[in-house]
């Protein structure tokens, strides 16, 4: 398999940067007409599968499959394979971050040769950028890609990223070693997670990966704001979209509205 940087970027040059998201969260099942339960998070998955079939990237949350226990899992397994079979690059949103023998597990378990892996997953580095370094050789051995926490725009995550250490906040730190991670690897494939909707963001100018931008649409971030964040940025958008479901055909176009309005970015 060829490594993830280089297939995001073929993927993102044919069909786009946007990153819609599969967030089956209660309110929007039940928004759907769907029982909140295993069936509804199924039905659900599949409208997302089937609508976001043209899309380069899509990042279902593991967290809201997961709080339906070992169906929820059952449910996110089929999900990666439906869009995997659609040609869909699959990015799961676990944020998992630990220390040695048990972020080696996690690390088997999304970017290993788990039924859950997938061709990236995202990752918390706040118990020290080297505590991923299982998930990051895991990932570069199998050709997946690592999205690494590090400017969030939740007002909590503040008082830790913005905090300064010899002369960088520790949000720049981060950039700075997964930049590193990528000239020593050549390949692009770890990425950093930087919230859209921030006013002050780390430098990432010398950075050569991707860029998770969440926060497009209902939470204030605008398609003519992204450019600040790069030249390889992927806007990630979930409810802006997935209002207008269940209707398979209603969310393909909302999604492709928000696609073209940021064409300029791929």
């Amino acid at each position: 398999m060829s490594p993830f940087g280089t297939r995001l970027a073929q993927a993102v040059a044919a069909r786009g940067p946007l990153c819609p998201g599969i967030d089956p969260h209660p309110e929007l099942l039940a928004a759907w007409g769907l029982p909140v339960s295993v069936d509804g998070l199924r039905r659900f998955a599949d409208i997302c599968v089937e609508a976001f079939g043209g899309f380069a990237i899509v990042k279902p949350q593991v967290a809201f499959f997961e709080a339906f226990g070992a169906g929820g899992f059952s449910a996110l397994e089929e999900t990666i394979a439906g869009l995997r079979a659609a040609g869909v690059l699959v990015l799961a949103d676990a944020k998992r971050g630990d220390i040695g023998s048990t972020m080696a597990a996690y690390a088997r378990a999304w970017v290993g040769d788990s039924p859950l892996a997938a061709d990236a997953v995202t990752a918390s580095p706040y118990l020290g950028f080297e505590s991923l370094r299982p998930l990051l050789d895991t990932a570069a051995a199998h050709g997946r890609g690592v999205f690494v926490l590090a400017a969030t725009s939740n007002p909590e995550g503040a008082g830790v990223q913005c905090a300064t250490v010899a002369g960088r906040t520790v949000a720049q730190s981060i950039v700075d070693a997964a930049g590193a991670e990528n000239r020593v690897t050549g390949t692009g494939s770890v990425g950093v997670v930087i919230g859209a909707t921030l006013t002050e963001l780390p430098d990432l100018s010398a950075f050569e990966g991707p860029v998770l931008a969440p926060g497009l649409g209902a939470q204030g971030g605008r398609p003519e704001d992204l450019g600040r964040l790069g030249a390889r940025v992927l806007p990630a958008v979930s409810r802006e979209v997935l209002r207008a479901g269940p209707d398979v055909a209603a969310l393909r176009a909302s999604a492709e509205r928000l696609r073209d309005a940021v064409a300029y970015l791929a």
